[in-house]
């Protein structure tokens, strides 16, 4: 039986994959524009009925391109087309071209154009990007987004914001439109003292929490607030987070390396540094993925009562998966402890909300900080924030965004273990990323190179060099949260093509 929608030919269907044949044709459609963005498809009733199939080979149809971010459901108003997927055809030339002129202009480091080059001295590294290397890479068109550091985008919850946006317009008091305290609104700094007491252990009062535009700005204001009390070394792990290094870096501070092996950071290398302060993500460390250790968290601790300053980025404690939670530092240090946390791994990067807490000796620096930089947070995202977190909207979409997140983990794994069987995991029982690294059967192997040739094929990913500044194994660094299972077993595949 055939259809007057798209011209779908029952007959032309495989015996077997109904779902699977009709989510391909809507997809081609939607990317080749015959079903623009804001139309919207038929009822699943109706085109199961048309087509002579079972409501579910629809259903699950719908399902999975609302999934992949194409669709979403509007209620009585139906499925509608939201994004159209960049198709290969479409990337022809264009990658190439873009990685070749982020080399020129210096963003992205000169390639030898051999994946088993020596990448500017050592295997696996070559020299260090530039500082708009991210927004480069943003920027740069893909058919499979590989890059670490987003949740489920597709999965933002809507309705519940908008919900929580009317509830908080319906009873805002008119002076609550004027400038307001630079630390944040009052009732986001609240409801966000009991989000870090009920989820991470730490006991603060809403007068300590300071909400910044992200941990990114958190980081900057700590790096001016650190410099001005006379602190111009901020010690990092390594490999670490190559933004958060370049953003210490942007304001002055000197970032001396710390290595990392299976049990976190190493105390004694942190000691023989001389470094007074450090910065780093014990919970879920990027980009390896190990806990701390214990007996490291007891050094540590050891070292910041001798006299040492800890930052550290919490960046998504929150997701775990085979494994049982772990304490935030500040919950046993909170003299020696500046937090640093946001809702981009629980919500959006977009929001660009975050919160610091820090110990009382920089407090006020701090804060004189934030107001010198904006004079505080916009304040109707606060506010419609502390009423998903009082509402409990936040955590249902948090159990929601595990679920899904460990779907697609396993999937990336079973996609390594088919494609890329040699290859070390890293990382796995949290987070929303994988890091792989690969070991003697690829011999000098570049893995920045391996990772601009994977975006000329339009797979984007991270190579761990980025992210090291001592000599570390060639790698890549592959989020797995925002892309389907499909996409991540051809990005993986596209990896181990290229291998």
């Amino acid at each position: 039986m055939g259809t007057d929608f798209l011209q779908l030919d029952r007959h032309s269907a495989p015996a077997a994959g109904l779902s699977e044949w009709l989510t391909r044709q809507v997809r081609a459609a939607i990317a080749d524009g015959r079903l623009p963005v804001g139309s919207t498809l038929p009822a699943s009733r109706v085109l199961a009925a048309d087509l002579n199939v079972s409501r579910g080979v629809v259903t699950e149809a719908y399902r999975r391109l609302a999934e992949e971010g194409h669709v979403a459901g509007h209620g009585r108003a139906g499925t509608r087309v939201v994004a159209a997927p960049i198709g290969v055809a479409a990337l022809v030339g264009v990658a190439p071209v873009g990685v070749a002129a982020l080399s020129a202009n210096g963003v992205w480091p000169d390639r030898d154009g051999d994946l088993r080059g020596e990448g500017g001295g050592r295997p696996g590294h070559g020299p260090s990007p530039g500082a708009g290397i991210f927004d480069a890479l943003r920027a740069m068109p893909c058919r499979v987004d590989l890059s670490p550091g987003l949740p489920d985008l597709a999965a933002f919850p809507r309705s519940a914001w908008l919900r929580a946006e009317r509830v908080v317009l319906t009873d805002l008091a008119p002076a609550s439109f004027g400038y307001g305290d630079p630390r944040g609104a009052a009732a986001f700094r609240a409801a966000v003292a009991n989000w870090l007491a009920r989820n991470r252990a730490i006991r603060a009062t809403p007068a300590e929490v300071i909400i910044t535009a992200g941990v990114a700005q958190g980081l900057a204001l700590l790096a001016r607030s650190l410099r001005q009390a006379g602190l111009s070394e901020i010690a990092v792990e390594d490999p670490g987070s190559l933004g958060a290094r370049q953003q210490l870096q942007s304001w002055g501070m000197t970032t001396p390396p710390v290595s990392v092996d299976d049990l976190g950071i190493r105390i004694s290398d942190l000691r023989a540094s001389g470094a007074a302060a450090v910065m780093i993500s014990p919970a879920h460390q990027f980009p390896m993925g190990v806990v701390l250790d214990g007996a490291r968290r007891r050094e540590l601790a050891h070292w910041a009562m001798d006299g040492g300053l800890i930052i550290e980025d919490d960046y998504d404690a929150e997701h775990r998966y085979d494994r049982p939670p772990v304490p935030a530092l500040r919950a046993a240090l909170p003299d020696q402890v500046c937090y640093a946390g946001s809702v981009s791994k629980l919500l959006a990067p977009a929001l660009r909300v975050g919160w610091l807490v820090v110990p009382p000796a920089i407090h006020d620096l701090v804060v004189a900080a934030k107001r010198d930089a904006d004079l505080g947070n916009a304040v109707l995202p606060q506010l419609v924030l502390a009423n998903l977190m009082a509402s409990g909207d936040l955590e249902r979409h948090h159990r929601l965004l595990r679920k899904r997140h460990v779907r697609r983990r396993d999937a990336m794994i079973a996609a390594v273990r088919e494609h890329l069987p040699q290859a070390r995991v890293h990382g796995a029982a949290a987070g929303l990323h994988l890091t792989l690294t690969f070991g003697d059967q690829w011999p000098g192997l570049s893995d920045a190179d391996l990772a601009a040739a994977a975006l000329e094929r339009g797979v984007k990913t991270h190579p761990l060099s980025w992210h090291a500044q001592l000599p570390a194994p060639p790698g890549l660094v592959l989020g797995y949260a925002a892309s389907t299972p499909a996409q991540i077993a051809d990005g993986i595949a596209v990896i181990a093509g290229l291998l």
